[in-house]
């Protein structure tokens, strides 16, 4: 299944992922949106997938749930290590995060 089937194919679908090569593994994004967000014991932050299964490849994303958007942005805003990238599915254009335009 592909994320676009995930998240929706809708033009509002937002997918989520980390950088953690910038990570500080500061933790504000675990703390301002848990579901989505978590340190793992190599102290870097990952994305969660279905299940709550961390997903550790490389620029791996995750379906961001309206509910928790606000509390996504805000994570990717307070980052310290500017690491946290929200796009559209639809057309893969950062909305949200260092290069957001």
């Amino acid at each position: 299944m592909s994320v676009q089937q995930e998240a929706g194919a809708g033009s509002g679908a937002l997918e989520v992922w980390i950088d953690q090569d910038l990570c500080t593994g500061d933790g504000i994004c675990a703390q301002y949106a848990p579901e989505v967000f978590e340190l793992d014991i190599d102290g870097l932050a990952y994305v969660k997938g279905a299940d709550d299964e961390l997903l550790q490849d490389r620029g791996a994303t995750t379906p961001v749930p309206l509910p928790l958007l606000t509390d996504v942005v805000d994570s990717a805003k307070e980052c310290p290590g500017d690491c946290i990238h929200v796009r559209r599915v639809l057309d893969g254009v950062e909305v949200y995060g260092p290069d957001a335009e």
